[in-house]
């Protein structure tokens, strides 16, 4: 596929039309506004499993252009999302869709495999057959499992502890496979930590169809008085105050990240990984003392027993892309639960609210 070129003939290889899988939902939505706002031409396809269709008016609004189109279509199915390559010429794809909970995965584990696993080779396929041969794979900080405490670089083992991050080192591995095998492939895979936070503007965030299995939204739902208290999962972990560790990225950051791995395709053919993180943990009542202080609100919470493949803590070491691209995050942890107040005030039932 013939990407663009900034300026003359020497100048790198950079995309032009991207295919977005997942782009109704949370990073993806965010990823759509980053990547019009900085003139790609955005095609999305979602099943709208855990999304709303009607995410794409508030993305025009922030961006003020429209997302090229949208097709409603599960990339398990094999003959629609070849149509949709059929009728675009795709030079990259950004493959957020997928099951994502960690927890909920542990209840679930065949629905997770069949989704992740099935929709990624299913992609792979239509890739294959149209001729796209470039790819960002956002996968997790869940691939790294209990590998240790510390900021994790990418040279750490992975040892996944629940469904949702096997799934994600699984597909990991057929993609390094075929690289391998394929030359022609230029794939980047981005394991990130616990993205959460809001668009800026207060129109994008995380709107959960049921329970959140995320902590971020389930948060801001017991602030703004939709849930009666935040149940705390496990308080005997060996941490400064008996809570998991994670280490929060600000979805805007996340996406920025993505759109730097998109121009990065056309330098070198095969797989190359990178982690996303900020290197800093905070536990779980640090995020509720930290959202407390963002809202002006007290957070009730109850302490509940720990979640079947939770691990004591979870921190990126993010020096490999920060020397290859100059990432780094540049959004506070306060920044972070302020956006994500913001998007929660304004839309308190999510996206079935009219802004």
């Amino acid at each position: 596929m013939a990407g663009r070129r900034a300026e003359g003939s020497e100048a790198p290889w950079t995309p032009s039309t991207v295919l977005v899988t997942g782009g109704a939902g949370f990073i993806g939505s965010h990823a759509c506004v980053d990547l019009l706002d900085h003139g790609y031409e955005v095609i999305v396809v979602d099943n709208y499993s855990n999304s709303a269709q009607q995410v794409f008016a508030r993305i025009e609004r922030i961006a003020g252009r429209f997302v090229g189109a949208v097709y409603e279509l599960d990339i398990r199915d094999r003959r629609a999302l070849s149509a949709v390559f059929d009728r675009h010429s795709v030079d990259a794809v950004v493959h957020f869709a997928a099951h994502k909970a960690g927890g909920r995965s542990t209840r679930m584990p065949i629905e997770y495999y069949d989704a992740n696993v099935g929709g990624t080779t299913a992609l792979l396929g239509a890739m294959h057959d149209h001729g796209v041969h470039r790819l960002v794979y956002p996968s997790s900080c869940a691939v790294y499992g209990d590998a240790g405490h510390g900021p994790l670089d990418e040279t750490t083992p992975p040892r996944p502890t629940t469904p949702y991050a096997a799934s994600k080192w699984i597909c990991e591995q057929i993609l390094a496979d075929v690289c391998h095998r394929h030359p022609e492939y230029s794939v980047l895979c981005l394991r990130y930590s616990t993205p959460a936070g809001a668009h800026p503007s207060g129109q994008l965030g995380q709107d959960p169809h049921a329970m959140p299995g995320f902590l971020m939204p389930y948060l801001a739902q017991v602030a703004d008085g939709r849930r009666e208290r935040l149940e705390v999962f496990g308080a005997d972990y060996p941490t400064h105050d008996g809570t998991a560790i994670r280490d929060y990225l600000h979805v805007m950051d996340v996406v920025e990240a993505h759109r730097l791995a998109l121009d990065r395709l056309g330098d070198e053919p095969g797989m190359r990984v990178f982690n996303l993180g900020t290197g800093e943990g905070r536990s779980v009542l640090d995020l509720v003392a930290a959202f407390s202080s963002a809202c002006g609100r007290s957070i009730p919470y109850e302490i509940g027993p720990r979640r079947q493949g939770d691990v004591t803590e979870l921190v990126l070491d993010s020096t490999a892309v920060r020397r290859a691209w100059g990432w780094r995050p540049t959004r506070t942890l306060a920044d972070l639960c302020r956006d994500a107040w913001r998007f929660q005030r304004l839309s308190p039932n999510g996206y079935a609210d009219a802004l």
